[in-house]
């Protein structure tokens, strides 16, 4: 039988199997984000990205933020928690892209493929 934690993992696209965890032992969820909104869910890649989805923030009702560690900061803005949840999946395959390349542009093609 599935637990919560689970099923909640399996809807945003991973698995036991995979780098992601949840950040700080999902110590954020329910507190405010850098977006003023609430944490609904904060993962963080064992390589050093981290990725935030956060409710009711100050400048739309859904924003994502993630970073890879040190190099890049980028936020996204979202009307519906629909769309928000489909971009969060394909954001965290765009990190593991971007922590898999060395090279420079890395970061603006990030930012060009989730403007």
């Amino acid at each position: 039988m599935r637990t919560n934690r689970q099923a909640r993992g399996a809807r945003f696209g991973h698995s036991a199997c995979v780098a992601w965890h949840l950040f700080g032992d999902g110590s954020t969820l329910g507190e405010r984000g850098s977006e003023c909104g609430i944490v609904v869910l904060d993962e963080e890649h064992v390589d050093g990205a981290r990725i935030t989805l956060e409710e009711d923030g100050h400048v739309a009702p859904w924003s994502i933020t993630c970073g890879v560690y040190g190099s890049m900061v980028h936020t996204r803005f979202f009307a519906t928690r629909e769309e928000a949840e489909v971009a969060f999946v394909a954001m965290k395959t765009g990190l593991e892209e971007v922590l898999g390349r060395g090279d420079d542009s890395r970061f603006r093609d990030f930012v060009e493929r989730f403007p």
